[in-house]
């Protein structure tokens, strides 16, 4: 059952937050941590292109993609044209993501899918791909029947919101997983400015992943398009 709230609000507080983390990620992997390169000799600028990624892609993008039919004024079909290709943004983006990674750890001698995070990862983007193939043939091409399209939506407004969440629960393991090996390894204070960037990073994308929920379970004027969980 949705909220009989509005949910513009909510869309306007997932804007803000979505600048203030992208600029955050930015200035913690840039300012701090050198800067991004797909092709370096300091590797360490290989990695930095994963947190980046993965933050503006599955996280932002997909956040606003959700919320696309609650925070655009415009008719039906052309909300589900930009929530469909947000999705399919933050898919690449998501997966060029995770190649960075893997391309860090191969080229420095790392191990692969050691971790909580990585094993998460994998699971999230495969279900991110999923969710998009499935979104796309159900309908946009070929397309379902209509009595099919709509027992289809609340299963897949749901399963998206799951597939989301575990996203946004992934990140904030990875958040911690890297501030934990910049302390134990890289001479990071725990109490420093980078610590604090990083750890408020993370809280900026928790809460702005609680709007985008909000958003996506509150009621928009004249909303036709699905009915909220």
């Amino acid at each position: 059952m949705g909220l009989a709230v509005p949910a513009l609000p909510f869309t306007f507080v997932a804007h803000l937050l979505a600048v203030a983390a992208i600029v955050m990620v930015l200035l913690w992997n840039i300012h701090f941590r050198g800067g991004l390169a797909w092709e370096a000799t300091n590797k360490n600028l290989i990695f930095n292109i994963h947190p980046v990624l993965m933050l503006i892609g599955l996280i932002i993008m997909g956040g606003e993609a959700i919320i696309t039919y609650k925070a655009l004024p415009l008719k039906k079909e052309i909300k589900k044209l930009i929530h469909l290709i947000l999705h399919a943004i933050a898919l690449v983006l998501g997966i060029v993501g995770i190649c960075a990674a893997f391309k860090n750890h191969n080229e420095s001698g790392i191990a692969n899918m050691y971790s909580l995070h990585s094993w998460l990862g994998i699971g999230v983007i495969s279900l991110y791909g999923i969710q998009w193939i499935f979104g796309f043939v159900m309908f946009f091409y070929p397309g379902g029947s209509e009595t099919l399209r709509s027992q289809s939506i609340p299963w897949h407004v749901l399963f998206g919101l799951i597939v989301y969440v575990l996203a946004l629960g992934t990140a904030s393991l990875g958040f911690l997983e890297k501030l934990t090996f910049l302390e134990s390894s890289a001479g990071v204070a725990k109490y420093g400015s980078e610590a604090l960037l990083v750890n408020f990073t993370a809280i900026v994308t928790i809460l702005f992943g609680t709007f985008v929920v909000l958003s996506s379970i509150s009621s928009a004027p004249g909303e036709d398009d699905y009915s909220p969980i």
